[in-house]
C-alpha cells in the first residue's frame, strides 16, 4: 500500500482515494531523505513523523466510532424490515396483531394492532413521518444497502489506515537508528583524533 520514495511518482495516478487519508511514503534511502529540505534535524523529522502518526490514530478513532455506529443500525433496519414484512402478510386480513413496543429501556407497552397499510418511520433529529408499507420498505432496503456498502468502505479505510500506522512507525524506526549510528560516528570521529 504504502509508496516509496523514488517509485512515488508513478503509481499518483492510479491510487485509491480512502476518505482524504494521506499516504505515508515509506523511507527508502534514510540518507536521501534526511538530505532533503526540511529535514534539518533527526528530532525536527521524528517530530513530523509522530505528528502524522498521531494525526492517522486520530482518524482510526473517527472511523472505528463510525464503524460501530453502523454495526448497531444495520440489525436495527434488518429488524425493522423484518417487521414491515409481518405487517404486509397481515394488512388484508381482519385479525389484530398482538406486540410488545419499547416505550423506554427495558420497558415495553402490550398493543393491539389492527391491519393497516401506512407505517411512521423515525428519520432522526426528533422527525417521523408517515409512509405506505412498500414505500418505507423500499426506503428501508435502499438505507440498508447504503449502510452494507458504506461499512465495507470503512473496513478496507481502516485497513488502509494500518498500513500507514505501520509505513510510519518503520519511517520514524529508520531515521531514529540512522540518527544513532550518525551519532556513534561522529563519537568515534572525535575519540580518534588526536588532542
Amino acid at each position: 500500500m504504502a509508496t516509496t520514495i523514488e517509485g512515488g511518482n508513478a503509481g499518483a495516478a492510479n491510487k485509491k482515494k480512502h476518505l482524504g487519508i494521506p499516504e505515508a511514503i515509506f523511507v527508502e534511502d534514510v540518507d536521501a531523505f534526511m538530505k532533503q529540505p526540511g529535514n534539518d534535524t533527526a528530532d525536527a523529522v521524528l517530530r513530523k513523523l509522530d505528528e502524522q502518526y498521531q494525526k492517522y490514530k486520530y482518524m482510526e478513532l473517527n472511523l472505528a466510532q463510525k464503524k460501530l455506529r453502523l454495526k448497531s443500525q444495520i440489525p436495527q433496519i434488518k429488524q425493522t424490515l423484518e417487521i414491515l414484512r409481518h405487517m404486509q402478510k397481515k394488512k388484508d386480513t381482519t385479525d389484530l396483531m398482538e406486540t410488545h413496543f419499547l416505550l423506554a429501556d427495558n420497558v415495553y407497552c402490550k398493543a393491539s394492532v389492527p391491519p393497516t397499510d401506512k407505517v411512521c418511520l423515525w428519520l432522526g433529529a426528533n422527525v417521523m413521518l408517515e409512509y405506505d408499507i412498500d414505500e418505507a420498505q423500499a426506503l428501508l432496503e435502499k438505507n440498508l444497502a447504503t449502510a452494507s456498502r458504506n461499512l465495507d468502505s470503512l473496513e478496507d479505510d481502516l485497513d488502509f489506515l494500518r498500513d500507514q500506522f505501520t509505513t510510519t512507525e518503520v519511517n520514524m524506526a529508520r531515521v531514529y537508528n540512522w540518527d544513532v549510528k550518525r551519532r556513534s560516528k561522529d563519537n568515534l570521529l572525535k575519540s580518534a583524533e588526536p588532542s
